[in-house]
């Protein structure tokens, strides 16, 4: 499990050339908080982005993503539903609880790479909040309800994240 800010600008190999196909860009995720796929910026001087099916990457490393080959990107949609940066941006979106308490804005989601499942939400209140009392995470197992102004999620908790090897997500 980890983060997207810890995945982009991680570059995409295939597997039996080892050639660098591009390097992921962004998340594409369903309207029901579903990771569905990556967005692979490819190219040198005039970059396009394309579509990774979650269920075609072959394996998701610390130094990078593995891809059976070339053949597993396909054309970008311009229909995909959200993404986390690019086009219909949840990044920034007001997160609020089903009781109403408003919990802050969408800063970074926590996902179990194979599955495509995402089981926290990074939010901040901005950056002085952050240093005073540290980044929040809200976790959820029930799918969120995407809106124009705002998502909606059943909260479990509401706890800061801990430092890496400290036994957190």
């Amino acid at each position: 499990m980890r983060t997207f800010s810890l995945l982009k600008g991680q570059p995409v190999f295939e597997t039996r050339t080892g050639a660098k196909i591009g390097e992921i860009s962004d998340l594409c995720i369903s309207s029901s908080g579903k990771v569905e796929g990556l967005l692979v910026k490819k190219g040198v001087f005039f970059k396009q982005s394309f579509f990774l099916d979650i269920q075609k990457v072959a394996s998701f490393g610390w130094d990078g993503v593995m891809i059976n080959g070339n053949g597993q990107l396909e054309k970008l949609k311009e229909s995909s539903e959200y993404t986390l940066t690019h086009q219909h941006s949840l990044d920034g979106m007001m997160m609020i609880s089903k009781s109403g308490e408003s919990l802050g804005l969408l800063k970074d989601v926590y996902f179990q790479e194979e599955l495509g499942t995402i089981v926290g939400y990074e939010i901040t209140d901005g950056f002085f909040s952050d240093i005073t009392k540290g980044k929040q995470v809200v976790r959820s197992e029930k799918p969120l309800a995407i809106g124009k102004d705002a998502i909606i999620v059943d909260v479990n908790e509401n706890l800061p994240i801990d430092e890496p090897g400290e036994g957190g997500l």
